[in-house]
């Protein structure tokens, strides 16, 4: 069995760096962007696909669901979880209507 392959999504450095430790002791590959445009570059340049996305809404540039948008047109099936400090009615509507797999707010 391969190994799942994560993207994590964050302006934070804090953010990324846990969840990517985390997530590598679980087993997983895992690549980091700081920003959701670096994310769609990778994706419009043809690097492998990941099998999972963890995104932040609200970074510099292009926001998370933008990126949720753009992710869901290009890979409808790939999971993409949304996270924020900044959690309201109108985000997470927003979120799971545009196809998120998950909301979850921070901190967690």
């Amino acid at each position: 069995m391969s190994e799942e392959y994560v993207w994590v999504i964050d302006d934070d450095q804090s953010i990324r760096w846990v969840l990517e430790k985390t997530l590598k002791q679980a087993g997983m590959q895992v690549n980091v962007f700081d920003s959701a445009d670096e994310a769609l570059d990778a994706i419009r340049g043809n690097a492998l696909a990941p099998d999972a996305v963890i995104s932040d809404i609200r970074m510099p540039g292009s926001n998370g669901l933008s990126l949720l948008t753009q992710l869901k047109k290009s890979h409808p099936n790939t999971p993409v979880l949304i996270m924020t400090a900044f959690s309201d009615l109108d985000t997470t509507v927003s979120a799971i209507e545009g196809g998120a797999f998950e909301y979850i707010p921070k901190p967690f």
